[in-house]
């Protein structure tokens, strides 16, 4: 259980604590917790509480670059109540994490990179009032594993992951994540790098490559790119599979395969 001091004292005097029971989630799972409060000397109303599940994302504008923060879910987990003096409450709270929910931890590590928070909102006495962006670790669905752990074995190095602002086609988010790799095994020959996106489903994941192509005396570096279809019911070796078929048309479609 992971305890995190939202504020420690409201403007208005009331104590406010949430308390995440599992702070490391997959996509698709409940996030559950509880947000106790406590009344200073004074009665007062609570409008309600919000939880709010954000991202830290990159955003180009012309030739700059900035990061913002986006909120992909919110949820009110309580409406009006009186608070009364000196008295405590407590609120507990389950959310669905969205399927598309970055990935922001593998195998208990933080992804680097990578920022996803929750934030409580109290609305009291007409105001407003947030606290820190707390860390929330998103942990890859078993389907995405494979695919990662392949693109270990075929040398695939990771570089970094962000999360760029846009939609992709099929998807409903604002942003998307690009997990970044440097090519190694017989790969290195064909791509300098290589980025990968997942956009999953309760049922299937779509996986979308995009490879920086080594060019040589005649031809330019460019991208290529490659997008396919996993269902989580398929055989262990299908991500696997359908990632090494994905690799193999970027490259055969210059010849470099």
């Amino acid at each position: 259980m992971v305890f995190r001091k939202l504020m420690a004292a409201f403007g208005a005097g009331v104590e406010v604590d949430t308390v995440l029971h599992n702070a490391t989630v997959r996509p698709g799972e409940a996030l559950r917790g509880v947000v106790n409060f406590k009344s200073g000397s004074s009665d007062y109303k609570v409008d309600g509480i919000t939880i709010d599940l954000t991202a830290v994302v990159e955003v180009e504008s012309g030739d700059n670059e900035y990061k913002t923060t986006y909120s992909f879910l919110r949820q009110q987990v309580a409406g009006a109540f009186q608070l009364a003096g000196g008295a405590s409450h407590s609120q507990p709270f389950e959310i669905p994490v969205p399927w598309e929910t970055p990935i922001s931890a593998i195998g208990n590590h933080p992804l680097h990179g990578m920022r996803l928070g929750v934030q409580t909102e109290l609305a009291l006495a007409g105001a407003m009032d947030k606290g820190d962006l707390d860390p929330l670790y998103v942990t890859p669905l078993p389907v995405q594993e494979q695919v990662l752990a392949a693109l270990d074995r075929m040398g695939f190095r990771f570089k970094k992951a962000d999360l760029e602002r846009g939609t992709l086609y099929g998807s409903t988010m604002p942003f998307f994540q690009e997990i970044e790799y440097y090519a190694g095994g017989q790969w290195r020959s064909h791509f300098n790098e290589l980025e990968l996106t997942f956009l999953a489903g309760p049922s299937q994941m779509d996986v979308i490559l995009e490879a920086d192509k080594r060019g040589g005396f005649l031809t330019s570096s460019h991208d290529s790119y490659n997008r396919f279809t996993v269902r989580y019911g398929d055989h262990p070796g299908a991500a696997e599979q359908a990632l090494q078929s994905g690799l193999e048309q970027m490259a055969r479609r210059r010849g470099w395969f």
